[in-house]
């Protein structure tokens, strides 16, 4: 699963997952001017019309040949908040290659 952030023809700034010849479960990121810097609000790209698609969050496709520019690298943490957005599992920062001991069950 290669997550990517891309501008597309609309000059929107939008997250999802690349399969093949298209962008999948698709969500805006709007840029929010806040007193201490920016914020960033991942959206399901049809808010507030098409909250849930199909019973999934985020949800629609778009072309790749709709896309205008790629961002060379997506940040972790934009990453984890857009898988989270989509999954409503809350993944942890620690959690890749860390050395925290998983096994609860003793």
């Amino acid at each position: 699963m290669e997550i990517k952030i891309v501008k597309i023809v609309t000059g929107e700034t939008v997250i999802g997952t690349k399969v093949s010849d298209y962008l999948e479960d698709v969500a805006l990121i709007q840029v929010i001017p806040s007193s201490g810097g920016i914020q960033l609000a991942i959206l399901p790209y049809g808010f507030p019309f098409e909250e849930k698609i199909g019973g999934k969050k985020f949800g629609g496709k778009i072309p790749l040949d709709k896309i205008v520019y790629e961002f060379k690298d997506v940040p972790d943490d934009i990453k984890n908040k857009y898988l989270e957005a989509k999954s409503d599992i809350k993944i942890s920062s620690t959690m890749p290659g860390s050395n925290l001991d998983f096994n609860l069950i003793k």
